[in-house]
């Protein structure tokens, strides 16, 4: 069973009070999002594979370790793109892929629209990223697209979850971890994440 990480970072718990402030702004929601990220990358990475190697410094040979594979960064779009600067500050010459989905609003469930990979996608250890989990339909769909293309190692990395959703992946997909910011009761009615923050992408975006 993968694990679920839930921060208790002191950081994070003061960024993501902001987070659900109606009145953050866009340009600061946008800040705090990329800040959130780079902090959740760190703890999604601490078991990463290394190798040994031998570095030359100006005085001996010096034996080090680096990261054994390499890694991809993939927004589910539209709101992944607003997490996905926070793990490229961190990781610059990972790839980049996009997954396009959207949760129809009247049967939930998720439409794809556009899926564009790196070719060697599947010899990465891939970092999923979406501000919201909450139904787990979407984050679902996109690992199903990421399993199809021979991708084995995924991380999902999420500003805000509820139990409903997280439960959705550990059944369905029980080998991808969990890094979530914060978690919420659950879900009301209209599937929206209680107390939540709103829609992460209309907020990124400035779109209403």
């Amino acid at each position: 069973m993968g694990k679920i990480f839930v921060s208790e970072h002191p950081l994070i718990k003061h960024k993501i009070a902001m987070l659900r402030n109606k009145d953050t702004g866009s340009k600061e929601f946008r800040e705090i999002v990329t800040e959130i990220a780079m902090l959740l990358f760190y703890e999604a990475t601490r078991d990463l594979e290394l190798v040994d190697v031998d570095v030359e410094t100006p005085i001996a040979t010096a034996h080090c370790k680096m990261i054994a594979k390499k890694i991809a960064v993939v927004p589910i779009l539209r709101a992944g793109v607003g997490m996905s600067d926070g793990l490229l500050s961190v990781v610059p010459n990972a790839k980049v892929g996009h997954i396009g989905l959207y949760r129809d609003p009247v049967t939930f469930e998720s439409v794809e629209y556009y899926c564009k990979l790196p070719s060697d996608i599947a010899e990465r250890d891939v970092f999923l990223v979406d501000p919201m989990l909450a139904t787990g339909v979407t984050a679902d769909a996109a690992i199903h697209f990421l399993n199809e293309r021979g991708v084995k190692n995924i991380n999902f990395l999420t500003i805000l979850s509820a139990p409903e959703g997280v439960k959705v992946i550990q059944e369905k997909h029980p080998d991808v971890n969990i890094f979530s910011a914060a978690m919420d009761p659950g879900l009301n009615d209209h599937k929206y994440i209680v107390p939540g923050l709103g829609d992460a992408g209309d907020r990124i975006f400035g779109t209403k």
